[in-house]
């Protein structure tokens, strides 16, 4: 009878995967010896492989150009990171390794930007698309960037106030963007987005204000949903709708010349995913010509705003079983050295599911489990996997500790959780690791924050 840990992975999915191999019993993520690392730094600890980032980025790139020579398509392409998603020095720097533009959300990204291009990262002619409902704050600093020569700077506008606002001050002549007010899917609780212009208002908008400004230009539709690109009949159905804005807009809008197909790719969230991205983007530009086509317009140049997809499959964490408590005769709780409400808050506040496996042992018989935190929430658990509403792991042992890592962890989880701050139950943040490789294919790793010390609580406190 098969009933090692490594049988049920076996029985269950297609393994080992491009990320995950066995070195005997213990687990190897992108041939990174897993252990090793805890070893050296302990637990629990967050780590961030960064080859991962621009290896997400230049396969995109790649896609695109190839499904643009397919079809023959005459826009051009053009890859956005959206910094929301990690702002961490170590990510950007890496992400813009990659010859790709960026998007804020934010007043403070304009300083991210600004110092970037001090220090030679970043480009005064890379597209810095601006989205968001904008603060005063935001949109005098987008000015500023305008009058300091940031010639593709793209304030998309989200409201009606917001472009006299940055007419205030800046004299310059600049393009902006129009975002759709995309109509949301069905299950959920409102029917349009908080953020953007209704379709049927755009072009109105452009022939009753926009048109009437000499120094501004109309180069960009947004479009964004909350699901992100995804083969489904709402996705099809709302990127048409914006097809037939774009060409209804192109028609009295000359220079309107970019689409921007706002909203990111999924990433990983079980060793069972399927997606196939060459066929979404594929599919993407043959629709965005069938209806340049019926309304015998030019192709637009078409930009991306990946975020989770950019960073997030480059994140994990790593937490050591503490203990065992069997609760009744069905429930056993393992205890982790860290907290899910803290840490990996999207497992607590959207019900998000990570890649979860153990990093040693995985020759031990297996078990039924349910994984708890150490905050005193009674919410600070985890109890659904791959497995459907189960998790797995290698029986519990006093004698031998068990190490678990939740994967592709990368995007949000640290800005959401509040890096650095306050934490529930004054959990601390755990010791982050980056890990790189160099040109002979060596990994290495370094300490870019170690684990919150209680002086720094009691600082952010005042005591």
């Amino acid at each position: 009878m098969k009933t090692r840990y490594i049988d049920l992975i076996d029985q269950t999915f297609y393994f080992p995967t491009e990320e995950f191999k066995l070195k005997g019993e213990e687990l190897l993520f992108h041939g990174i010896d897993l252990m090793e690392i805890v070893e050296k730094y302990g637990t629990p600890l967050k780590f961030t492989y960064l080859p991962k980032i621009s290896d997400n980025i230049q396969r995109v790139k790649n896609w695109f150009q190839e499904a643009m020579i397919k079809l023959n398509y005459q826009g051009k392409y053009e890859y956005c990171y959206c910094t929301k998603s990690s702002h961490f020095s170590f990510v950007v720097d890496q992400v813009l390794k990659n010859n790709v533009s960026l998007e804020t959300s934010s007043a403070y990204d304009i300083d991210i930007i600004e110092h970037l291009n001090k220090e030679g990262k970043f480009s005064k002619e890379k597209f810095i698309i601006c989205n968001g409902y904008k603060t005063d704050d935001y949109l005098e600093k987008i000015a500023k960037l305008i009058d300091a020569g940031y010639e593709n700077c793209v304030p998309v506008i989200d409201n009606y106030k917001e472009l006299d606002k940055i007419l205030e001050h800046t004299q310059k002549r600049f393009s902006v963007g129009i975002r759709i007010a995309s109509e949301e899917e069905p299950k959920f609780n409102f029917y349009t987005s908080r953020l953007g212009i209704r379709y049927k208002n755009i072009v109105p908008y452009y022939k009753e204000v926009l048109q009437n400004k000499s120094n501004v230009d109309v180069k960009m539709l947004h479009f964004f949903i909350n699901t992100g690109i995804t083969d489904t009949a709402y996705y099809w159905n709302e990127l048409t709708k914006c097809l037939r804005v774009y060409c209804e807009l192109k028609q009295v809008c000359p220079e309107l010349d970019s689409l921007n197909i706002g909203g990111g790719f999924p990433i990983k969230n079980s060793l069972a995913f399927e997606f196939d991205y060459y066929y979404m983007i594929e599919e993407i530009i043959t629709q965005v010509r069938a209806v340049c086509s019926e309304y015998n317009i030019e192709e637009p140049n078409i930009f991306t705003e990946f975020g989770s997809y950019t960073v997030g499959e480059s994140g994990g964490a790593i937490f050591k079983v503490l203990g065992q408590k069997q609760q009744n005769d069905r429930e056993k709780w393992n205890m982790i050295d860290s907290s899910f409400m803290t840490n990996l808050p999207d497992t607590w506040s959207i019900n998000q599911r990570f890649i979860m496996l153990p990093i040693n042992r995985w020759a031990d018989k297996y078990e039924r489990v349910l994984l708890g935190g150490l905050t005193c929430d009674s919410d600070d658990y985890y109890n659904s996997e791959q497995h459907t509403n189960a998790i797995y792991l290698p029986k519990y042992s006093d004698e031998e500790p068990l190490y678990i890592g939740f994967f592709n962890t990368g995007a949000y989880q640290d800005t959401v959780g509040g890096f650095g701050g306050l934490q529930h139950c004054l959990i601390p943040n755990p010791r982050m690791i980056l890990i790189d490789k160099d040109e002979n294919g060596k990994y290495h790793t370094e300490v870019f924050a170690d684990k919150q010390s209680p002086e720094s609580f009691m600082k952010l406190l005042g005591y």
